[in-house]
């Protein structure tokens, strides 16, 4: 696959001349056992040296997994059970308003438990709900519930998405979910990379909120895996800070 990457290398090497630096960040999510796909998504942070943020489905999560994990992986609670709740017709959400936010609590609580009974001191306390979409009246309580962090999608209006909760979104997805399921078009995504990074250094985003690369290693097909292998080489070629949620905060 051939890639033009002139316009994301011009707008980073304005961040050069400008002396500024992009926090950036890797989340993939739906992880709950070993499989050839996290076998590629291991040789592929591997191979960027850009570490993951596993969002391991605690419900689900395998003791096979817990026992072979790479260390490239910092796990994170990705909600329970991975279920909706919603009605018909609604978009799906495991932590939305379609049940009590005392009884989602409850579920995000027990994720932690069961991922730190897996992994011990390697997870990372944040919390990823399932299909990037959580209830205020959740979000609420989830410092309570032992979490530091909470990630979706789109850059954060707010540093703090709650009392004692940062909010560290992701902002790049190269699958095309409302579609065919594979690649976004290649143009539209180096066309929304730019202007993400153009909001940034313009001021009218959080350019403290690290940017993030969201990917799903269990739905990749070829052309993903391979977009995704230049992508994360060409913006480490960039002004870049590695960001690793481990309650430091930097690589």
């Amino acid at each position: 696959m051939r890639i033009d990457w002139t316009p994301l290398r011009t707008e980073l090497a304005q961040w050069r001349a400008e002396g500024l630096e992009l926090p950036f960040w890797w989340r993939d999510d739906d992880a709950v056992a070993p499989t050839e796909a996290l076998d590629q998504l291991t040789s592929l942070s591997t191979v960027t040296e850009v570490p993951v943020h596993l969002a391991i489905i605690p419900q689900k999560a395998t003791e096979t997994l817990a026992r072979n994990l790479s260390e490239c992986f910092m796990p994170v609670v990705h909600g329970w059970a991975h279920i909706s709740h919603t009605p018909g017709g609604v978009k799906n959400a495991e932590f939305g308003a379609g049940r009590p936010a005392s009884a989602a609590l409850v579920d995000a609580s027990q994720g932690l438990g069961r991922l730190r009974a897996l992994f011990g001191d390697r997870v990372a306390p944040m919390f990823v709900p399932p299909w990037n979409r959580i209830a205020p009246e959740v979000v609420a309580g989830l410092a309570d519930a032992g979490f530091d962090a909470v990630s979706t999608y789109n850059p954060r209006k707010t540093a703090m998405a709650a009392s004692g909760l940062a909010q560290i979104n992701t902002h790049v997805d190269p699958i095309f979910w409302r579609g065919h399921r594979g690649l976004v078009e290649i143009e539209t995504l180096l066309s929304q990379m730019v202007a993400l990074l153009q909001d940034r250094r313009a001021g009218l985003t959080d350019n403290q909120e690290p940017l993030g690369f969201l990917t799903h290693h269990l739905v990749h097909d070829a052309d993903i895996w391979e977009f995704s292998r230049q992508f994360l080489l060409e913006i480490c070629e960039g002004p870049v800070r590695l960001y690793r949620h481990d309650g430091k905060g930097n690589l």
